[in-house]
């Protein structure tokens, strides 16, 4: 099976990772360090951040659950927009609390104006990803700074960054110094896309050091294991496999939006190790695809059932999936 429906990276587990994971497994019959020190040390160091201020969650889908947890008190409500990242319904469902979704923009990104607007006494917590998955979208950061200034300080924003890595240059901020100036604020970042380390089940959230210790008072003592944490130190400083992810995927994303675009596929733009293309009968392509050993994501849950996700892959099997779609028969390319 070509693999790319999740958005893993399809380099692989770094092979700085893998020894360090070996390394661990040694020590693998005595519980995991609960605070993850030595992570953490690394962390703060890279992000100019305390300790103190970090985290560790089981990928960084456990810190959005954690949020909703810590922030929303059974009936509050939680805001985020159509479209975004499926766990924000389901960690609002987990609190008991009532979700607020804003229709998204025509462009099927965050509608921010709107999301402010929706903020009412009864909210706690406010889901915003950059970019976006499933759609790809980036919001500009003076446009998001200035959501952030107009959040009431009683309403926490989760920032979701799990596809920060893929960023170009010129799209690129700092969301660390936002958490040095908003005490509202948690970004979520994780080592399971760019890092190569998805079966490892490794995240973090940083945050200002009260909200922290409220999110660390709520995680499971030992949710994060002694190879994962050892596999996330490794691939921290392993910039030559970042440089090597990030120049795959920026080639990768525009071999497969230039060959579903010449095909006459509609492609929204992505800021992510993915793209978003509308095929009319998706389920119909999808199964065209699998028959062909090739997964894709079908999206139905999200209210797109006339969409596929498409991962990046490596080169040759981009080339191999735009192949088989060329001859995806004309029943099935309706659109």
């Amino acid at each position: 099976m070509i693999l790319l429906a999740s958005n893993e990276n399809p380099l692989g587990m770094p092979a700085s990772a893998q020894q360090a994971v070996a390394a661990a497994l040694q020590g693998a019959g005595n519980y995991p360090d609960a605070n993850g020190t030595a992570l953490k040390r690394a962390l703060a160091a890279r992000l100019d951040v305390p300790a103190a201020w970090l985290t560790l969650g089981s990928g960084s889908s456990e810190i959005l659950d954690l949020a909703a947890q810590v922030c929303v008190q059974p009936g509050q409500v939680v805001v985020y927009s159509q479209y975004g990242f499926i766990v924000y319904g389901q960690a609002t469902a987990h609190a008991h609390a009532r979700a607020v979704v804003v229709p998204a923009r025509d462009d099927f990104g965050h509608d921010l104006d709107a999301m402010l607007a929706a903020i009412t006494d009864d909210t706690r917590l406010v889901f915003v990803a950059n970019p976006n998955n499933p759609t790809g979208n980036f919001i500009e950061a003076p446009r998001l700074l200035a959501f952030l200034e107009q959040v009431p300080a009683g309403v926490t924003v989760l920032l979701d960054e799990a596809y920060t890595e893929y960023l170009a240059p010129a799209q690129r901020y700092s969301s660390m110094d936002w958490v040095h100036r908003f005490a509202n604020l948690v970004v979520a970042r994780t080592f399971s896309k760019a890092y190569g380390l998805a079966g490892l089940r490794i995240g973090y959230g940083v945050a200002q050091a009260a909200l922290t210790a409220k999110l660390n008072a709520r995680r499971p003592r030992f949710n994060v294991t002694t190879p994962a944490q050892a596999a996330a130190i490794a691939a921290l400083a392993d910039s030559d496999y970042l440089a090597r992810t990030y120049a795959m995927n920026t080639a990768g994303r525009s071999q497969l939006e230039a060959g579903l675009r010449g095909m006459g596929w509609r492609v929204l733009p992505s800021a992510g190790n993915f793209v978003l293309a509308h095929f009319g009968d998706a389920a119909a392509v999808h199964a065209a695809l699998l028959a062909q050993g090739i997964e894709v994501s079908r999206l139905d849950p999200y209210g797109l059932p006339e969409w596929l996700r498409i991962s990046v892959g490596l080169p040759e099997q981009n080339a191999h999936l735009l192949a088989v779609l060329r001859d995806v028969p004309a029943a099935a390319r309706t659109r």
